[in-house]
């Protein structure tokens, strides 16, 4: 007779909201990436330009079109998961508590190949920090972005982030650090290939009992 214990967890892992705003967050972020790179490339303040092929918009005008619709939709998407996330609790069961000791200890397992991924309902520590960082990072890039889009509207922000010149930088590289995440992110996913089933199905089949 089987032992109840091992029985799979049909509970899901991830809400369906929770799935959602992932996956409608993602579309955001990629046409957001790959249009603001064509922006870049039409007054670039760094010595390089981003290949065209990877670039999106065509031309200037059509970059800046698509831009500002992912800016709606990842600034809208944002609010529905962050009110979400606090509304049911999740952002503070997830994400706290959160030290800089479990931090340096988790990344330290990593670097050693020793981090356990054997029960996806849990982030460490390193987990939770990114996510945090990532969070902080996109309400960055809508700040800094609302001065590029409406300069003269958004004069106290302009200033408060140093001017326009300098918001256009805060932007390049918040927009850096994201790709960063990302770039980190889908490297897990392939060491760790069924977060991605869990992000798809919402279940893993975990043991019973354990949870986060």
């Amino acid at each position: 007779m089987q032992d109840p214990s091992l029985t799979p967890d049909r509970r899901p892992i991830h809400p369906v909201w929770m799935r959602i705003t992932h996956w409608l967050n993602a579309l955001a972020v990629l046409v957001l990436v790959t249009s603001g790179w064509r922006i870049y490339n039409a007054a670039p303040f760094f010595p390089f330009e981003i290949p065209k092929s990877l670039t999106l918009g065509g031309w200037l005008g059509g970059a800046l079109q698509w831009h500002f619709a992912a800016m709606w939709l990842l600034a809208a998407n944002g609010l529905v998961y962050l009110a979400l996330n606090i509304a049911s609790r999740r952002l503070f069961r997830k994400f706290f508590p959160l030290a800089v000791r479990g931090i340096w200890h988790d990344a330290l397992a990593a670097l050693r190949g020793r981090l356990s991924h054997a029960d996806p309902r849990h982030y460490n520590s390193v987990q939770r920090a990114a996510y945090l960082f990532v969070m902080l990072d996109i309400v960055l890039l809508v700040l800094s972005g609302l001065v590029l889009w409406k300069s003269v509207q958004f004069a106290v922000l302009r200033d408060l982030l140093g001017g326009y010149d300098f918001a256009r930088r805060i932007h390049f590289f918040a927009m850096a650090a994201l790709v960063g995440f990302v770039a980190v992110h889908l490297v897990m996913v392939a060491l760790v290939p069924r977060t991605l089933l869990t992000m798809l199905s919402g279940r893993a089949g975990l043991p019973k009992g354990k949870t986060s």
